[in-house]
């Protein structure tokens, strides 16, 4: 598969991963319509938004330069072997 270049293309792909993201959690709180459950989906929202800051924009621009994200596989191979 080629890389993504038309910066259109690429804010449309964010834009459908944003509608994923306000879609399935409507859904978690239409079935499960408590206070309870929407801090707790906001918390693990919250965590794995920063999770993937951490994984590629941390990493890459404070820890390791030289390290180049190719997903989220690729980083948990890069902290098993050290790089």
């Amino acid at each position: 598969m080629k890389d993504l270049k038309s910066p259109r293309v690429i804010k449309i792909k964010g834009l459908l991963f944003l509608l994923i993201a306000i879609l399935a959690s409507a859904q978690i709180l239409a079935l499960h319509p408590d206070w309870r459950t929407a801090i707790l989906l906001a918390c693990a929202i919250w965590g794995a938004c920063r999770f993937y800051y951490f994984a590629f924009y941390v990493i890459e621009h404070y820890t390791d330069p030289s390290f180049k994200f190719a997903g989220l596989l690729h980083f948990v191979r890069y902290l098993i072997r050290g790089k």
